[in-house]
């Protein structure tokens, strides 16, 4: 018993010490990004000539500044989206537009392009709209099925959900203006943070920041509800209920970067596979672990996006193609530790 006790605090103290190391990786990226760019030529600028730099100064307080904090908080809130989706639905190739959130939010940004121009406010309210909207729509259906368990009944009418707000987003290209809306679409649907600026930023991130706050708040029940239906049940959880909110919370947080950020794929798939594998499967660790993997993801992703080429690389290539070779190295990698 006191061998399993002391191997227990010894795992313990290795994961804290490994998150407390990610920590600091992370502020040392933040660093480095806020440094890096093509002003006033490419490459890094001395940190010790702002003072006497105001338009140095002022690039990085009103351009950088504002479009790391979105990728450090963006990136947050999708792994941490990933994370509660894979754990909570027991599968660990599911994201948080599983439920049709990033198809619905595709399709309400698509119609607000269409109908209003590249207007940031009415893409974030629309997107937003619709990405609950399809949660929501996931939900309602998943009680009208009388067949299979809850879990099943929601990948069912996720996968509807989705299809339908889809079809939707390929009716609105096909009668948007190739001229104007459809390449606005097209470059949104690409993903980026081009547009950041303080105000883009504090109309999503107290958002992203309070889902975050609960999800952290109720990590260690996460573990709990991954357990069997039947045995959850047993210690007194009302699985269905508890699930529906982290499944809100998490969307809501999804949704929020969406609205901004546009569809940024592969960063609530691809981390959550990262962190259990530095951090093991309990929540209580791994779930802060995400946040702290999705940011600096989301963040090397965008900054390599913006200083390597004299054009911008859109943020949702550089997390597609850097995500999918990190998920075939994971798959082709022999299993050291069961993830879920």
């Amino acid at each position: 018993m006191q061998g399993k006790q002391s191997e227990y605090t010894t795992v313990t103290r290795l994961y804290r010490r490994r998150l407390l190391g990610s920590l600091v990786l992370l502020l040392a990226l933040i660093t480095l990004s806020v440094l890096a760019g093509r002003y006033p030529k490419a490459g890094f600028s001395n940190p010790f000539t702002l003072a006497s730099d105001q338009l140095m100064l002022q690039v990085i307080l009103q351009v950088r500044l504002p479009r790391i904090l979105l990728a450090v908080t963006g990136g947050a809130a999708l792994a941490a989206a990933g994370f509660v989706f894979q754990m909570l639905f027991a599968n660990p190739l599911v994201e948080p537009g599983f439920l049709g959130v990033s198809q619905g939010a595709a399709f309400g940004a698509a119609a607000a392009i269409t109908l209003f121009g590249f207007s940031p406010i009415a893409v974030q309210v629309s997107a937003t709209v619709f990405g609950l909207m399809a949660l929501i729509c996931s939900y309602w259906l998943a009680k009208q099925f009388r067949f299979g368990g809850w879990i099943l009944r929601l990948i069912l009418s996720g996968i509807a959900i989705g299809a339908l707000f889809s079809a939707g987003l390929s009716i609105i290209k096909l009668v948007a203006d190739p001229t104007t809306s459809l390449q606005d679409i097209t470059f949104w649907m690409m993903g980026g943070l081009w547009n950041s600026t303080w105000s883009t930023a504090w109309s999503v991130m107290p958002t992203m920041w309070v889902s975050l706050m609960l999800l952290l708040a109720v990590r260690w029940r996460i573990n709990l509800l991954s357990l069997d239906e039947r045995t959850a049940h047993a210690i007194g959880i009302s699985v269905s209920r508890e699930k529906s909110l982290m499944l809100l919370v998490a969307t809501v947080a999804t949704t929020a970067i969406i609205s901004v950020a546009g569809l940024v794929s592969w960063v609530g798939l691809i981390v959550p596979h990262l962190a259990r594998r530095l951090l093991g499967s309990d929540s209580r660790f791994a779930l802060p672990g995400s946040m702290i993997i999705g940011s600096m993801f989301m963040l090397l992703c965008d900054t390599v996006g913006r200083t390597i080429l004299p054009s911008e690389i859109p943020l949702g290539v550089l997390t597609s193609l850097i995500g999918a070779a990190l998920f075939m190295i994971i798959l082709t990698r022999r299993q050291t530790e069961v993830e879920l």
